[in-house]
């Protein structure tokens, strides 16, 4: 809208369908989001107003609320659903604190679909073939869009801890400080938009799916948790002797319970599970470990005052809000109802059964579909209109058929 109507405070709507546009842009049927698919008001967060730094022209983004026009938030807004887990956990006098680790890949454009990407040329005139992991090297031609995006973070008031070339060809890694749960995903969703607009700018493409190149590994969102006290700040996780307490356990019991059913909200799309059902420390498992990238579930080494659960299998193509409110939802359940967890796993070991993960997102989504646990944390409304539209996405997927399909079955008999 434009920046007088904005300031004058004009309320800004949009139909609540809106919401379970699926990724090809089309919607589910109109009773997963209200027959009349009346309208939303768009409620900007006073703190995340944001002037654009790599747009010429001035322009401003406001991250909104998805509010109904009665003033409560909207079930199908997952910004509303992450902030209704932490008033969750603030009822019990508790503040979750969570850091993202955001995974990326760096292409030349790629303007044909049916090709596969390919790394931007370097400084020689080569492509990266990937032997630059944790690399200080520069060759790869990438330092000046680099330096616009720390500008344009500095802009927006993203801080950043560490950022480093990770294994994939042309893949990178940005771990963001911790902090508040819904200030980290917006953090994580502003960092998203800034890579893809910079790198337009520098004739490149930022891609964000789960495995976009084969025999090569997929891009993660790790998501580190702990819990410390309201007023006290003390990591809930430690007691006073350094040692871990019953709240941690109960929370990782809980990640347990709710890592199956919650895999479709973690792993969204058709391409998440090439990343899963190819590890390369992209673990398909509930399991946790002290330290063992292997673990769905890993607890990294660190000082009791900074202890946390590092929740591996979301993907760089998750929705910040709701793979944080999912995972924190989960460790609440089990805080709640003294879940107790399996016991750790250390060294190379195989997944029981009754850890082992959906993997496909037709198996996630029939998962999501059986689960009681999603209906009662996050309703009935959202879980079957999220259903719904990923239904969508995969029967879209399903109406064509891959190259791989025609190179290998046609000659068969």
């Amino acid at each position: 809208m434009t920046a007088e109507g904005f300031l004058e405070g004009r309320r800004l709507q949009m139909a609540r369908g809106v919401l379970l546009q699926c990724i090809m842009g089309g919607y589910p049927p109109a009773r997963f989001y209200g027959s009349d698919d009346g309208d939303l008001a768009l409620v900007p967060d006073p703190a995340q107003i944001h002037r654009l730094p790599w747009s010429r022209q001035p322009r401003a983004l406001a991250i909104c609320d998805a509010d109904e026009l009665s003033g409560e938030s909207s079930a199908l807004s997952t910004r509303g659903q992450l902030k209704a887990v932490i008033a969750r956990y603030a009822a019990r006098g508790l503040a979750p604190v969570v850091a993202t680790e955001l995974e990326f890949f760096v292409f030349a454009p790629n303007p044909d679909p049916t090709q596969p990407f390919q790394p931007p040329l370097g400084l020689d005139g080569r492509r990266e073939e990937g032997h630059s992991a944790f690399s200080v090297s520069s060759n790869n031609g990438l330092r000046p869009f680099f330096s616009e995006v720390y500008e344009c973070m500095a802009a927006l008031g993203l801080p950043r801890d560490t950022f480093m070339h990770e294994m994939g060809v042309s893949q990178f890694e940005i771990n963001l400080l911790h902090g508040d749960p819904l200030l980290l995903a917006d953090q994580t969703f502003l960092f998203k938009h800034l890579l893809k607009e910079v790198a337009l700018k520098h004739g490149l493409t930022v891609v964000c799916m789960a495995k976009p190149l084969a025999h090569t590994p997929g891009s993660s969102m790790h998501i580190h948790q702990s819990i410390v006290e309201i007023g006290s700040g003390r990591n809930v996780f430690s007691d006073q002797h350094g040692q871990p307490t019953a709240t941690f356990r109960h929370f990782i019991g809980g990640q347990q319970a709710g890592m199956a059913d919650f895999t479709a909200l973690f792993a969204p799309n058709v391409n998440s599970y090439q990343r899963l059902c190819h590890p390369f420390a992209s673990p398909n498992n509930a399991c946790w470990s002290e330290d063992n990238r292997a673990a769905g579930l890993r607890i990294p080494a660190s000082s009791p005052v900074a202890r946390r659960v590092e929740n591996r299998l979301p993907g760089a193509d998750a929705n910040p809000y709701l793979a944080i409110a999912a995972s924190l939802a989960a460790g609440l359940h089990g805080i709640e109802n003294e879940l107790e967890p399996s016991a750790a796993i250390q060294g190379e070991f195989v997944v029981p059964d009754n850890l082992s993960l959906p993997c496909t997102l037709h198996a996630a989504l029939e998962r999501l579909k059986r689960s009681q646990l999603a209906m009662e944390l996050f309703g009935k409304e959202f879980i079957e209109g999220y259903i719904a539209s990923k239904t969508m996405e995969l029967t879209s997927f399903f109406d064509e058929i891959t190259p791989w399909e025609r190179r290998v079955l046609a000659a068969q008999a």
